[in-house]
């Protein structure tokens, strides 16, 4: 979608009457759709999930965006503290069981979100993988809310073009060679030869952590 066409569908959404928010990882590739949303309505709050494994570089990122956006960014978390998030063995899950691990501290408290908002404005492109390409811009979550997805035609060539324009800034360990940045126990530096999803849980198999498919309704 194009900038004049996400404003002229936020418009709308708030015309019906409809309560959006946001969420972002405060990558690099997110900064696009944060920018764009700032210059259209900067009240609408975004959502950092914070799972409590984070690059500290990515938390104070997340504070410099906020700032120099000037948006209402507002922090969520898992209802279970850390010491509480392990196997039967002792282990913290992300160590033995990362997809019940990104559901905890990611999917179960962006499902409480869903309850109070009717509209989650999400950053999804479809170049990101085959479960995001098979999306729709607009589609229907749980707790009869909606799913807007305007990156969602948006390569990555697109938005480094938006962010050279912009002279957006880039989170500090793209220099480092991270290219798809999410908790820092399970991310790893992206080699030549991979996809951008692939330096995220690496070696296991897994490449969503289930915001974009557990909170998608069948």
């Amino acid at each position: 979608m194009e900038i004049a066409e996400i404003k002229q569908k936020l418009e709308s959404y708030k015309a019906e009457g409809k309560t959006l928010f946001s969420t972002s990882s405060f990558q690099t590739h997110s900064l696009v759709m944060l920018h764009i949303l700032s210059r259209i309505d900067n009240t609408i709050p975004i959502y950092f999930l914070n799972t409590g494994y984070h690059f500290p570089e990515t938390v104070a990122f997340k504070d410099r965006i906020a700032e120099e956006f000037g948006l209402n960014v507002v922090e969520t978390k898992s209802t279970m503290p850390r010491y509480m998030q392990k196997d039967h063995a002792g282990r913290l899950l992300f160590t033995s069981d990362p997809d019940h691990c990104c559901y905890i501290n990611k999917t179960a408290p962006t499902g409480e979100l869903l309850k109070t908002y009717d509209v989650w404005i999400n950053g999804v492109r479809g170049d990101q993988s085959a479960t995001r390409r098979a999306m729709d811009v607009e589609q229907e979550a749980p707790h009869n809310t909606i799913r807007f997805h305007p990156m969602l035609d948006w390569n990555m060539k697109k938005i480094f073009a938006y962010i050279r324009e912009h002279n957006l800034p880039r989170h500090p360990l793209d220099a480092k060679g991270y290219l798809s940045i999410g908790c820092e126990p399970c991310t790893r530096r992206l080699d030549p030869e991979m996809q951008e999803r692939e330096a995220r849980w690496f070696g296991l198999n897994k490449v969503e952590c289930g915001l974009h498919t557990d909170l998608v309704k069948k």
